[in-house]
């Protein structure tokens, strides 16, 4: 009935293209780059500045916490810091709790 279409499916494919494994994995590497790019990298060089900021902490900056409090520091520890979020009302926080400067360009 139909002549031309089982002389077509006998081609196939070249055996050069289905027999290398590099070809296979192609698409899955490519997956990868463009997640490292994306996601990967952008995500370390976040976690690296706020890093440089949260060891870069001086006695009186003004901060955030993740918490949402807003306060100055008052004394720094090696993982403890100290803010004053009101007058004579201090808190003690981890430094990973701290999550930004509150004045970046007022800081005297």
């Amino acid at each position: 009935m139909f002549p031309f279409v089982t002389d077509a499916m006998a081609q196939g494919v070249p055996a050069s293209i289905t027999e290398s494994p590099l070809f296979g994995m192609l698409p899955f590497v490519l997956i990868f780059v463009v997640f490292y790019f994306l996601l990967i990298r952008p995500q370390q060089k976040k976690q690296k500045a706020l890093q440089q900021m949260i060891n870069d902490l001086q006695k009186g900056d003004k901060v955030v916490t993740n918490g949402g409090i807003h306060g100055t520091v008052y004394k720094l520890g090696d993982n403890v810091i100290t803010l004053e979020i009101a007058d004579k009302v201090r808190i003690q926080l981890d430094r990973q709790n701290i999550t930004r400067l509150e004045n970046q360009n007022d800081k005297t």
